[in-house]
């Protein structure tokens, strides 16, 4: 049982990915998390973990306040994005593992403003979509503890590498009117890669007070030192006063992080848990600038979740539900407010919910 547990837990620990929530353009690069290596330190052995995860934007916040407006009036923007993950961990000696992620991505985004309009009336709302590989992250991890001098508890870091695997420059057709489409970059969150290099950190814990009761936290940062991609935020069309002015004609490429925290309940094969996520891309970067077109902003979750654990075989779900999301002043908003004495604030949208389902096997 309290293997199970440890297992349990580093499962509710690695399962979850950042994952973008609509407008704001998180992507699946999040931490994941090598789960019950904790208890097999001398152990060399592959685990294949393939997740399913599916989420629909459509509510817009400026700050933290709704524009329940653009539902009203038919003009939100709709994101329906899907991605499926495949992550190989292979574990070494001593706490060591290596893990390869790859996401199959596939997106796509309804909206009036990127083609005939607002005004255009319902004939005006029309889709672009983008699909295929994501950007694919290698990471290193160690157990810092000896699992069996500290049987209850874990420590677990980790060092990555996020690689431009990605399109970051997928583009599709926008309709302007019956006779006209312009061919351009999709939107920001609906591209399958940021186009920039970067360095992952994490931090995985756990710790069972009983056979029954734990808790757990994973936290994940990505560091983009890479500034902007080059690709045109224009969708085709020329780029307006304002975005040249301020510099938003180009994508950003910019950071993103991550904190869980939580705790678990297993009995009879069931581990049940629940927690709080918050998944934020700031409007500034760690290392590098931070101009470009972005949406920062982060969102805040109450991530319910059950697992069950077969001898080789691990089934999970898990439904992280919004409770508070805020779409942030970016770069350019605060160089838009200091010189024209008015406050500027986009928008963005936001998901309810997110799903997530999937299993792991080990061989």
């Amino acid at each position: 049982m309290k293997k199970f547990a440890i297992m349990s837990i580093l499962y509710l620990m690695g399962t979850h990915q950042v994952q973008s929530q609509g407008c704001v353009a998180i992507r699946s690069t999040g931490g994941f998390c090598t789960r019950d290596q904790a208890t097999a330190h001398d152990a060399n052995q592959w685990m294949l973990s393939v997740s399913n995860r599916y989420f629909k934007s459509f509510r817009h916040f400026v700050g933290t306040e709704e524009q329940k407006h653009r539902l009203e009036e038919g003009t939100e923007v709709i994101n329906y994005s899907y991605t499926l993950d495949l992550t190989l961990t292979r574990s070494f000696k001593k706490g060591w593992s290596l893990a390869l992620d790859v996401p199959v991505v596939s997106n796509a985004r309804s909206s009036m403003y990127e083609h005939g309009g607002n005004n255009g009336g319902k004939s005006a709302r029309h889709s672009t979509h983008s699909f295929g590989i994501g950007d694919i992250r290698i990471v290193g991890y160690k157990w810092l503890l000896d699992q069996t001098k500290m049987p209850k508890g874990n420590i677990q870091i980790g060092l990555g590498l996020k690689l431009p695997t990605g399109d970051y420059r997928y583009q599709d057709f926008f309709v302007k009117n019956d006779s006209t489409k312009v061919l351009g970059p999709v939107d920001q969150s609906i591209q399958l890669g940021d186009g920039g290099t970067g360095f992952t950190t994490e931090l995985n814990a756990y710790y069972n007070f009983t056979k029954v009761f734990g808790v757990y936290t994973n936290l994940y940062y990505l560091i983009n030192p890479r500034e902007q991609n080059g690709v045109s935020t224009t969708r085709g069309g020329t780029a307006s006063t304002d975005a040249i002015k301020y510099g938003t004609t180009v994508m950003s490429v910019p950071d993103q992080w991550m904190v869980r925290a939580g705790a678990t309940a297993t009995l009879r094969g069931f581990t049940l848990s629940a927690g709080i996520r918050k998944e934020c891309q700031p409007a500034e970067d760690l290392i590098g600038g931070s101009t470009g077109f972005r949406r920062p902003g982060y969102i805040v979750s109450f991530e319910p979740g059950l697992n069950y654990q077969f001898k080789k075989v691990t089934v999970y779900a898990y439904v992280p539900m919004a409770i508070k999301r805020n779409r942030v002043q970016s770069v350019a908003d605060k160089l838009k407010t200091e010189a024209t004495g008015v406050h500027a604030q986009g928008d963005a949208a936001f998901a309810d919910r997110l799903y997530n389902i999937g299993c792991a096997f080990k061989f």
